[in-house]
């Protein structure tokens, strides 16, 4: 996300543009972005973004498993293969995750396919701030919790990095 938009720039723009221009801050999902542009004018960001997190959480639990599955893995088959967003690319880039060692990088597709048989989506970290030790031990203590707990985890830590992505977008 290079270009960044003010708050009365993202208020004026048609539907089609604002969707189109917020659509990547929940992964794959633009319908939150549709849901919050009929909610305009937003004061600040910080009521934009509380119109994005109630869209999520007011949707239900089918729509927020189907959110939380159009993230990708961590260090997953998509990051191999070149097949992130940009923004993904870049988060994942970040936490150091395209320098794995092969020990890590195999212990990362561990718990990528012991966490998705046990829950059936993949793990959800926003990860700036953690380095690769960090996402690795926070992935191992989370596989314990409970389907319930970890599809609310997940869901706050979409929120986390839609959050990093709009302050990222918008400026002011």
């Amino acid at each position: 996300m290079s270009q960044t938009y003010t708050i009365a720039q993202l208020n004026a723009m048609p539907t089609a543009e604002f969707v189109t221009v917020l659509g990547g801050l929940y992964e794959h999902s633009p319908w939150f972005a549709e849901t919050a542009a009929a909610q305009r004018p937003f004061a600040n960001v910080a009521e934009l973004a509380g119109a994005l997190r109630k869209a999520v959480d007011k949707a239900g639990t089918d729509a927020q498993v189907r959110l939380v599955r159009a993230h990708p893995e961590l260090a997953g088959k998509a990051a191999v293969r070149g097949e992130l967003t940009a923004e993904s690319t870049r988060e994942q880039s970040g936490a150091g995750l395209n320098l794995c060692t092969p020990e890590e990088f195999e212990r990362l597709q561990s718990l990528n396919a012991n966490y998705n048989q046990k829950f059936g989506f993949p793990f959800i970290l926003a990860v700036r701030g953690y380095d690769r030790a960090g996402i690795i031990n926070e992935f191992a203590r989370r596989i314990d919790n409970t389907p319930e707990v970890e599809l609310q985890t997940c869901i706050n830590q979409i929120h986390r990095i839609a959050q990093f992505r709009l302050d990222d977008l918008v400026s002011g």
